[in-house]
């Protein structure tokens, strides 16, 4: 990190964030440091963040739309990876929590002197791993992130029609475009598995994007998504799916 840290805040209520800030005046002092911008939302935060790099992101956990967890596991897709430290109302067993997962956080209402104590650790405080902010966060992403030449692109996981690998990669399918996923479609259908459904070992498609099913002359199954022409073969071992989707199982 460099010598001057540089501190990004995120919190949704504009009250918490000019708090922060007059706190992190306070700490100037003592722990040098500058704030190079402020979100009240994290898909904000992520595109700020882009242009505006960071050493250390504050960040609010209960947000509406991606709350604080989600958007750390974004933020580790930035080509300049913040370390984080969340800012939470939670009882002392969630607390406990963070603790074990090596995660620093402020309670709030914020005491100067637990910030310092952040700043002072922020220049040590490891990376969060994916794995462990996916434990801390077991509920599925809103988002996926794609790194795009230098940023992060923000995808909208009801606008999927669906997921295929190839090769190393998995590739992302919306009505407009195609992007990749540096991420395993075993662990895609882990975290997704209400929403994505699975017709083949290597293709996982939206079940509110699936319209129906056709029979090739071969006798192989396609299915068939609402707003593209391409239709995606069902492999003979998932040709179940076919018989549940007519009796309305698969809703």
């Amino acid at each position: 990190m460099t010598a001057l840290l540089r501190v990004f805040l995120v919190d949704d209520e504009p009250p918490a964030l000019s708090r922060l800030q007059d706190l992190l005046a306070d700490c100037r002092a003592e722990v040098p440091h500058e704030v190079v911008g402020s979100a009240q939302t994290g898909t904000e935060a992520i595109e700020k963040l882009v242009a505006h790099p960071a050493d250390l992101v504050l960040t609010d956990i209960n947000m509406p739309g991606m709350n604080g967890l989600e958007l750390a596991r974004h933020l580790n897709r930035l080509h300049h990876r913040p370390a984080v430290v969340f800012c939470t109302a939670f009882d002392e067993f969630a607390v406990q929590a963070f603790e074990v997962h090596a995660l620093d956080y402020l309670l709030k209402p914020i005491r100067e002197e637990r910030l310092l104590a952040a700043l002072r650790r922020a220049r040590e405080l490891p990376h969060p791993a994916q794995d462990t902010l996916q434990a801390l966060s077991p509920s599925a992403r809103r988002y996926f992130s794609v790194a795009e030449r230098g940023r992060v692109r923000l995808v909208p996981v009801d606008a999927v029609l669906y997921l295929k690998a190839e090769l190393k990669y998995v590739t992302l399918k919306t009505r407009e475009a195609e992007y990749l996923l540096e991420e395993s479609l075993t662990q895609l259908e882990n975290e997704f598995g209400e929403r994505f459904l699975r017709i083949h070992r290597n293709c996982l498609v939206a079940r509110d994007k699936l319209t129906g099913f056709e029979k090739e002359c071969e006798g192989h199954w396609l299915a068939v998504l609402d707003g593209i022409p391409e239709k995606l073969a069902v492999s003979r071992r998932q040709a179940h799916v076919v018989s549940e989707f007519r009796r309305g199982d698969l809703a």
